[in-house]
């Protein structure tokens, strides 16, 4: 599960981009950082960082670098959260099936990116909305864009 820029059908237009943690024990590079990103409104996503998780889906292609400065947490069946041992820093939420990560945009301050989707808007708090329109999905419609064929 994650916060898909594809769904729609396209492939989103990408950069390079490199960021940081606070403390700079841990950079990250992504080979196509999509210049449309998500939101995740789901329970797990706003305890993590008491908010929605607005991250980019960048794919398998991401290098880090300061890798055991990174304390990996087991999220759900299918995801694990990195985050800086040292300055707490949310680095990624990971997808184990492929490998894919979804990087939150706060680690990129060069990249002008725009809100495009939400996910798990049936769990968002009713004490804030975005200004622009974007492409919304409950988390079941999110759950069963991603279920393998049966």
């Amino acid at each position: 599960m994650g916060i898909s820029c594809h769904y729609a059908g396209t492939m989103p237009q990408t950069t390079s981009a490199s960021g940081s943690c606070l403390c700079g024990a841990v950079t990250i590079k992504a080979a196509q950082f999509p210049l449309q990103v998500g939101a995740c409104h789901c329970t797990t996503c706003r305890n993590w960082g008491g908010g929605p998780l607005l991250a980019a889906a960048c794919g398998a292609e991401v290098t880090i670098d300061g890798a055991g400065n990174i304390s990996v947490f087991d999220s759900s069946e299918w995801a694990e959260r990195g985050f800086c041992k040292t300055c707490g820093t949310h680095l990624f939420y990971r997808i184990k099936a492929n490998q894919h990560y979804h990087l939150p945009v706060g680690l990129f301050p060069e990249v002008a990116f725009t809100l495009a989707n939400e996910v798990f808007i049936d769990e968002k708090p009713e004490g804030y909305t975005f200004a622009n329109e974007t492409n919304k999905m409950t988390g079941a419609e999110l759950f069963a864009l991603f279920a393998p064929p049966s």
